[in-house]
C-alpha cells in the first residue's frame, strides 16, 4: 500500500551509501526527507542534489536528515556522492521496493518513446515516522528551498 499524507510510512530497510542500511524505524526522533530521483550523475539529478547538498546544514539545524534514492546500485551511488561531495546518504532501490512503497514509478515520455520511470518525488517524514507532506512531478529549480522552509515549519510546530 502506498504511503498517504497524515499516516505513519510503514519501516523500509534499503542498502545505502557508506555501508549503511538504512531504517526508517531507526530515525524516529528526526525528521526525514526523502528525495527520489530518475538517475545518478544526470543533469537534473545532479542538480537537485548539489541543493540538498548545501543546504545541508540548514536542514539538520531543523532536526532533518536528507536521504536521496534512485534504482541505481550502491556502486553507482558511491561515486555519485563522492564526486559531488553529498554528506547525505543514497539509498539504493534496485528491486523498487521503496519505489513502490511511495509509488514513484511512472509511465513517462522520453524522444516519444513510453517507459516506466522514477517520477521525480519528494517527502517528508515528522519525527514520530508520520508523513507530512509530498512533492510529486517536482520541478528541481527552487524545490530543495520549499522543502526546506516545510522542514523548518514542521520542526518548530
Amino acid at each position: 500500500m502506498a504511503v498517504v499524507i497524515d499516516t505513519p510510512v510503514a519501516d523500509f530497510q534499503a542498502p545505502a551509501t557508506s555501508g549503511q542500511t538504512f531504517s526508517l524505524a531507526g530515525l524516529k526522533g528526526k525528521q526525514v526527507v526523502i528525495y527520489f530521483y530518475p538517475k545518478d550523475s544526470t543533469p537534473g539529478c545532479t542538480t537537485e542534489g548539489q541543493g540538498f547538498r548545501d543546504q545541508h546544514a540548514a536542514f539538520q539545524a531543523a532536526n532533518t536528515e536528507v536521504f536521496g534514492v534512485s534504482r541505481d546500485s550502491v556502486k553507482s551511488h558511491e561515486n555519485f556522492k563522492a564526486k559531488q561531495a553529498f554528506p547525505f546518504e543514497l539509498i539504493s532501490d534496485k528491486d523498487e521496493a521503496v519505489c513502490q512503497l511511495f509509488d514513484v514509478i511512472k509511465l513517462k515520455k522520453l524522444y516519444g518513446k513510453e517507459y516506466m520511470g522514477v517520477d521525480r518525488s519528494t517527502f517528508l517524514i515528522d519525527k514520530n515516522g508520520v508523513l507530512r507532506q509530498e512533492w510529486r512531478g517536482v520541478k528541481v529549480p527552487g524545490h530543495v528551498d520549499a522543502v526546506l522552509a516545510a522542514a523548518q515549519a514542521l520542526d518548530k510546530a
